[in-house]
């Protein structure tokens, strides 16, 4: 008889074990492990009736020279999504989109499934999380009532694939979400690594079989790391973070992991009453509102993927009564942070010991770009001298352990934005003449020191000007 072995899996990384344990040694997690059932084995028996292997099959190998053909895409409808996918629905493949709950995933499934289905493709939304009527009334706020969506709402893999086969293939299925499937080959509630890893390949065998581009929707742990084990990162061809404040009203759709288009592509949508709508122009969404004469903001001429975007770097250092300043950074990286603060100390002469310092990347954008360290340093000096920065400047250069400013990749795209944003001036890395090319004025900036002292020349002609203003007479409007 077949018997069925039990197994210890961690509920966070999906490492086995053969007992139970209180932490797991691989992600040091607590409490995560649980136990699950395993499939049958069979039972052990003569090795005369145990079945012999099969040889294998042998196949041809070929070089690498040959035609290359590109991959059959589907156009969503939506251009920020097809940016992020690279062109649109790759046949056949399998996008995991996570993001934190309430962030929009449904709302921007939706109208990406109406709009597909308008066209005359057929489109499956499968939802296990919600009633259809919940469904429904989510796509009539929306104004997509009257879209040929074919809608249900399940759990069981099986029987969604024995659905789905059913005549023509779909050219998108939406499976909402994946951490609420279960198939009936694995003997584990719903959720747990195991089920979540079964019912995954059942999925993509379906689709590399029948050509149907399928969306799983993909829950996140506190960290914002997508919930369940990492290997279905791996199994599928496309990974996308859908991420975004709920304080603010844009959301950002970023591509982690693409095998069929560019990594590190960014959308940009904008919640409304109905619905997401696409951000054609995120730099001025981006630097709307921002204060021209406030001291501690930088306007930083960064990069996403292939898109150009400028942002608004806010800083702010205040004295600090505490023993151990604080460090507080929201959108960018604490440790960068902490060695630009050296740096400074070390090669600009500048004293932040004494001195809270707080960091904000305005609009809730997170930046991974070393290229932001110059427009951070200014931000730091302008905050502590008081010392407004130019309001047409846009910084971007990476800043090494010595105080020595090194180019970044892509200097023209990020001038060519600046210039069409009616910035006139770009402090950046020595380089080739980029900014002449564009009708930018540059500065080449060699060390921090350079940074530094230009901020001073800055405070030293506000300085003045105050002086010469507070000498002339005064009028009355009247006069």
């Amino acid at each position: 008889m077949a018997k069925s072995h039990q197994t210890f899996v961690c509920q966070s990384c999906g490492a086995v074990y053969n007992r139970w344990r209180g932490r797991c040694e691989a992600c040091n997690g607590w409490n995560t492990i649980v136990e699950e059932t395993g499939p049958a084995s069979p039972a052990s028996g003569p090795v005369a009736t145990r079945p012999s292997r099969a040889k294998g099959r042998v196949f041809p190998l070929e070089g690498l020279t040959g035609e290359a053909k590109q991959a059959p895409r589907t156009p969503s409808g939506i251009a920020e999504l097809d940016r992020v996918t690279g062109g649109g629905f790759v046949r056949g493949s399998v996008i995991l989109l996570g993001g934190d709950p309430g962030i929009g995933k449904s709302t921007l499934l939706m109208q990406a499934s109406a709009a597909l289905a308008a066209r005359g493709e057929r489109v499956a939304y499968i939802s296990g999380e919600e009633a259809v009527g919940q469904v429904r009334l989510r796509a009539e706020r929306l104004g997509l009532a009257q879209a040929p969506v074919e809608l249900a709402a399940e759990t069981n893999v099986e029987d969604i694939v024995a659905t789905l086969s059913q005549g023509r293939p779909p050219a998108l299925a939406i499976i909402d979400s994946i951490q609420t499937m279960w198939t009936e080959t694995v003997e584990s509630a719903p959720g747990t690594v195991t089920q979540v890893r079964g019912s995954a390949q059942s999925l993509i065998r379906f689709a590399k079989t029948t050509g149907t581009a399928v969306i799983l929707v993909g829950h996140v742990t506190k960290d914002g790391q997508i919930a369940g084990p990492r290997v279905v990162e791996h199994m599928v061809d496309a990974v996308a973070s859908f991420e975004g404040d709920q304080g603010h009203h844009f959301r950002i759709l970023r591509a982690v992991k693409n095998r069929f288009g560019p990594t590190d592509e960014i959308g940009v949508f904008e919640m409304t009453d109905g619905g997401l709508a696409e951000v054609p122009n995120p730099s001025e969404l981006f630097l709307a509102g921002r204060d021209l004469a406030a001291p501690g903001t930088a306007v930083f001429a960064g990069m996403e993927g292939t898109r150009p975007l400028l942002v608004e770097i806010q800083a702010l250092v205040a004295p600090s009564a505490l023993g151990m300043p604080r460090r507080a950074v929201v959108g960018w990286d604490p440790n960068r942070l902490s060695m630009v603060l050296a740096v400074l100390e070390a090669h600009g002469g500048i004293r932040l010991g004494g001195h809270d310092v707080y960091l904000n990347v305005a609009g809730g954008l997170r930046i991974s770009e070393p290229a932001a360290d110059l427009a951070v340093a200014a931000a730091l000096v302008s905050s502590l001298s008081g010392t407004p920065l130019p309001s047409d400047a846009v910084y971007f250069g990476e800043i090494g352990l010595s105080g020595a400013v090194r180019p970044v990749a892509q200097a023209p795209a990020r001038l060519k934005e600046a210039q069409k944003l009616g910035f006139a001036k770009a402090l950046m890395p020595q380089g080739r003449g980029e900014a002449a090319e564009r009708g930018l004025s540059a500065e080449a900036l060699r060390h921090i020191a350079d940074l530094v002292a230009g901020v001073a020349a800055g405070r030293s002609r506000r300085k003045g000007a105050d002086a010469t203003r507070a000498r002339l007479p005064a009028y009355d409007d009247e006069s």
